[in-house]
């Protein structure tokens, strides 16, 4: 494992041999990991660490902010745009346990986190001492490794683990427990980051077998009406520039999931639209006509299958994924193709013959026409008497030219981001998939501000949503971020209504909000903003709101009792999808 030398700044001659404490220690290892940004909050269990800090403010970035679970998904968020990881650095006890839900949701999404945590010392474990968890035992199901440091001669090497953990192969949050004791101790050998090229049992495969890659030609040679599915792993890979390609070489329409877009322009003639229960029309009801599946880094989620046993079975299915326990694990594969996204899709582009589907791609045209017609057109017609969410996402794209980096909340909203705004940028969409994290957004939108300077980051939040993690707006302006946020405002839990009407016979229980005045609270942190009710200044809005020089929190009130449609309702299959 190569890792980065020992920092200058440490005298190593053996007349001035410097202990350094396993504080010292864990900033030196960060320095060596070239991490520049650390999300955190302090408390007892972690002090002596954050005095380590203290020192180290010339080289790491420290943002405080409001909640644990803010420095979760912050962390993600900066991840998602710096392609490693996210640092996260807590107290023990409720500082560790408030970290569970962003662990949990970078788990599932393959987001690398390097989470680090205080523990009680050494002899008090198991006593049930002041603000002692069992966060070991709370956290194995959730993260890729964990691991207990008890002594600070371990901190070089177990750091070292946890950055090549979290990074290398399918990515995911990794969780390091620091006793204070092993804090406060002096190590007994000098510090030494080079020591640490530890031979690591954790070897992904990144370069597929040819076999499997030839397998997977000979579908695609002789296919009829092939299909790419396209996941979050081709952006994980920095695939997008192969996938291009290989799908201009064969012709074979795109379609990706949620966390997939962006992947390719939505401008791209042979992009299809998105998979899943409130994707396009015709990508769901024609993956059961597809003869040849080719999923790329997707896992077949049951938000994208529907009822997995009735989907494509009619269908040989190509599964290109670096984690191998994804294979089988929901559909069978035919032609398994284990690795990394780039690496299989180069070695494909070798085998692959040209070809030009174009009465099959133009299938999904006439699908796309039907859904315009029932959907897209009323949704954005400004007919109803309430401004439409559809209206809000389809005006800031145009605004925006596609090249904003959203990040979702979890909702209504959500969807309407993903249905309306024309991404023309790769890696632009940050949300939470698998998990569906409500108050995910707004930390999140702050930490991807972080990691992407130069881009414009908007937030879409529902109001809901919102309430969850709001007072990481204290963050957000402490640290002079200019995140622009916009609240869709219908005054209910948009989503759960939404089912409670069309399954439950609209007996709406408990999901209408008395919502505060957000502005109010907004300005009361000192970030600017106003509210949006009327279409005529919709526009203006917008405008003022991304020209605001600064964090900016927009509100726009929409209709209350909006649905979002497509719909595959739960448990059915992608051919049953709905369209009202």
């Amino acid at each position: 494992m190569e890792t980065a030398s020992v920092t200058p700044d440490i005298d190593t001659t053996p007349e001035t041999v410097q202990l350094l404490s396993g504080a010292q220690a864990l900033m030196h290892s960060l320095v060596a990991e070239q991490v520049d940004t650390i999300f955190g909050y302090p408390g007892g269990a972690i002090m002596p660490v954050y005095d380590a800090l203290y020192d180290f403010q010339d080289r790491i970035n420290h943002i405080l902010v409001r909640h644990e679970q803010g420095a979760g998904h912050a962390a993600q968020g900066y991840a998602r745009m710096q392609g490693r990881a996210g640092v996260c650095l807590v107290t023990s006890g409720p500082g560790a346990t408030n970290l569970v839900t962003p662990i949990a949701d970078a788990l599932i999404d393959s987001t690398p986190l390097v989470c680090i945590v205080g523990q009680v010392g050494k002899k008090l474990l198991g006593t049930d001492a002041f603000q002692e968890a069992d966060v070991m035992g709370v956290t194995m199901p959730i993260t890729k490794w964990n691991y207990q440091i008890t002594t600070a001669d371990e901190v070089p090497e177990i750091i070292a683990r946890a950055f090549y953990i979290a990074q290398s192969g399918r990515p995911g949050p990794v969780l390091i427990d620091i006793t204070k004791s092993a804090q406060l101790e002096l190590m007994t050998q000098p510090y030494s980051y080079e020591r640490c090229r530890t031979i690591i049992s954790y070897r992904p495969r990144m370069v597929p077998k040819p076999e499997q890659v030839e397998a997977a030609a000979k579908l695609i040679n002789g296919a009829k009406r092939p299909y790419i599915l396209a996941g979050h792993g081709v952006q994980l890979a920095k695939a997008e520039d192969e996938l291009r390609q290989f799908a201009e070489k064969t012709g074979i329409p795109v379609a990706t999931t949620l966390l997939g877009q962006s992947t390719i322009s939505t401008d791209h003639p042979l992009y299809v639209g998105w998979l899943g229960m409130h994707g396009n029309y015709g990508p769901n009801v024609l993956t059961d006509e597809a003869d040849v599946i080719i999923a790329i880094g997707m896992r077949f989620d049951d938000r994208v299958t529907g009822d997995a046993s009735k989907y494509i079975r009619q269908a040989k299915v190509i599964h290109i994924e670096i984690d191998p326990s994804e294979i089988d694990k929901i559909i069978k594969a035919d032609a398994p193709v284990v690795g990394d996204a780039k690496e299989a899709l180069r070695a494909l582009l070798k085998l692959v013959h040209p070809n030009d589907h174009t009465v099959w791609r133009n299938e999904f045209r006439k699908y796309d026409v039907i859904e315009n017609e029932t959907i897209t057109v009323p949704s954005l017609s400004g007919d109803s008497e309430k401004i439409q969410m559809g209206e809000v996402i389809d005006l800031l794209s145009k605004k925006t030219n596609g090249e904003a980096v959203l990040v979702t909340d979890v909702g209504q909203h959500q969807m309407m981001a993903s249905r309306y705004y024309q991404f023309r940028r790769p890696n632009s969409l940050v949300t939470s998939g698998g998990m569906g994290t409500m108050g995910f957004a707004l930390p999140a939108a702050f930490g991807t501000k972080v990691g992407a300077p130069d881009r414009t980051v908007v937030a879409i939040i529902g109001d809901g949503c919102f309430q969850m993690t709001l007072q990481e707006l204290g963050t957000i302006v402490q640290n002079k971020q200019p995140v622009k946020a916009i609240i869709l405002n219908n005054n209910f839990l948009g989503m759960v209504r939404q089912w409670q009407q069309l399954f439950h016979e609209r007996r709406y229980s408990f999901v209408e909000l008395q919502n505060p005045d957000f502005i109010t609270i907004a300005k009361g942190f000192g970030m600017d903003g106003h509210t949006c009710s009327e279409r005529e200044t919709l526009s203006e809005s917008l405008d003022r709101m991304l020209a605001h020089d600064g964090p900016y929190l927009l509100e726009v009130i929409v209709e209350k009792e909006e649905n979002v449609f497509p719909m595959v309702p739960a448990g059915t299959s992608v051919s049953q999808i709905r369209l009202a």
